[in-house]
């Protein structure tokens, strides 16, 4: 089913660009310029997801969410923002939004990942997953997480192969398994083989399991 999307930014022309972008392949419902509007507009409309601005006169898209989510439980939020700055990220989710992306997103990873977070998934910028996975580790805000023993970390990655481990690495940073295959130069069921093999190896559930497991012991310092 097509998601519907309400698109809120205090930009008329990035707004006209972003339904542009999205074409049909997402039903966007409405658009607004500010939080006052934007409350008002999904209360109105009740969107799948609310394509929000994170800096806006009023509170931004964190004062929008706060306002919203309690009386629409059903509608999800994914900021679209071109800060890339930890606290902004964190602010954001704190408040209830399932995802963060940054304006430099293609039209194509922009839909994905509106499908993605309408279907309830959480979505993130490349690198910004692993200071989210951070702060939520801690339960503050974007600091260092407990370092785990390093003969822990070697201990388990000596059971993956060196491709295994550089799937990993790209999957605990918030790639998708077509952007993995692109930089990797193989293909995205290959990609997804492997992280099977990794999730199996050390007994995971998930790839949000994969990128705490990553973030805490420190694997993506450096990198």
């Amino acid at each position: 089913m097509t998601p519907t999307v309400l698109i809120v930014d205090d930009h008329q022309l990035f707004r006209a660009g972003v339904r542009a972008e999205l074409g049909d392949r997402v039903e966007v419902v409405g658009e607004a310029d500010g939080v006052e509007q934007a409350v008002a507009a999904i209360a109105e409309l009740t969107p799948d997801v609310v394509l929000l601005d994170v800096h806006m006169p009023g509170g931004g898209g964190v004062e929008v969410i706060r306002r919203s989510a309690p009386r629409q439980p059903g509608v999800r939020f994914l900021a679209l923002s071109v800060s890339d700055a930890p606290d902004d990220v964190i602010a954001v989710i704190r408040a209830g939004a399932r995802g963060y992306v940054t304006k430099t997103i293609s039209a194509d990873e922009l839909v994905d990942a509106v499908r993605r977070v309408a279907d309830g998934d959480a979505v993130f910028s490349p690198r910004l997953a692993g200071f989210v996975l951070d702060a939520f580790s801690t339960g503050s805000g974007p600091v260092a997480p407990p370092r785990i023993a390093a003969d822990d970390a070697s201990g388990d990655l000596d059971q993956l192969t060196a491709r295994e481990r550089e799937v990993l690495r790209h999957i605990a940073r918030g790639y998708l398994y077509k952007e993995v295959a692109l930089r990797l130069g193989i293909s995205s069921k290959t990609v997804e083989a492997h992280v099977s093999a990794v999730l199996r190896k050390l007994q995971l559930s998930n790839r949000h399991e994969l990128s705490r497991w990553a973030v805490e012991r420190r694997l993506l310092d450096g990198d």
